[in-house]
């Protein structure tokens, strides 16, 4: 799976876990918190999927706020 993929599966896993309705495409410019509705809680979440998946620690290097920003992390 392409690192875009894992990206847009694990936020979509976390917005389904908490209700809400999953997202057909991501923008880099989309905030995870603003545009996304992610709490912290949920951003734990979302990180420790993507390290499950991918080897690696989105949050390593500093806060993200966009999808692009942890796009970037994961080598797109």
């Amino acid at each position: 799976m392409q690192p875009d993929e894992v990206l847009l599966n694990k936020i979509n896993q976390v917005l389904v876990e908490s209700g809400r309705e999953p997202v057909n495409a991501l923008r880099d410019d989309l905030r995870l918190r603003k545009d996304l509705g992610l709490d912290s809680l949920e951003l734990a979440v979302l990180t420790v999927k993507i390290e499950a998946a991918t080897g690696i620690d989105i949050f390593a290097n500093g806060l993200v706020d966009t999808v692009g920003e942890v796009a970037k992390r994961l080598g797109n």
